[in-house]
């Protein structure tokens, strides 16, 4: 069992940087892919980037792409998401989840998911 823990949401200005981080307790993330999802209000949740955490290989929404890094840290067993020229559009609800296995954008392949992070970017 894995369970995912984010943080590092917050308000931020049109423009500005957040980092998030989605961390792991009860095993490592050795052999799984972690991803980052989001959901706007009144939106369907979408896929926004994901990392192979043994091979490092990732995969961005172009919405994101340019702007978005994500990151890992073997040490602390955790995943990092930079945003940088955040923008209004960028607003909504972030999700850490992890699959065992490669790297998917389909949210219903992922099995363990985090609480959510609101993120707002005000105009």
């Amino acid at each position: 069992q894995v369970q995912l823990v984010e943080s590092g949401g917050g308000l931020v200005q049109a423009g500005g940087s957040l980092r998030l981080s989605c961390a792991a307790s009860g095993r490592t993330f050795s052999g799984y892919a972690v991803g980052w999802f989001r959901q706007a209000p009144g939106k369907e949740r979408e896929f926004v980037v994901a990392i192979n955490w043994s091979s490092g290989n990732t995969y961005y929404a172009d919405s994101v792409k340019g702007r978005f890094t994500i990151s890992r840290d073997n040490a602390k067993n955790t995943v990092y998401l930079q945003m940088n020229s955040l923008k209004p559009e960028d607003t909504a609800v972030y999700y850490c989840a992890a699959r065992f296995g490669l790297l998917r954008v389909t949210q219903r392949e992922y099995n363990y998911w985090g609480q959510g992070t609101q993120v707002t970017v005000s105009s």
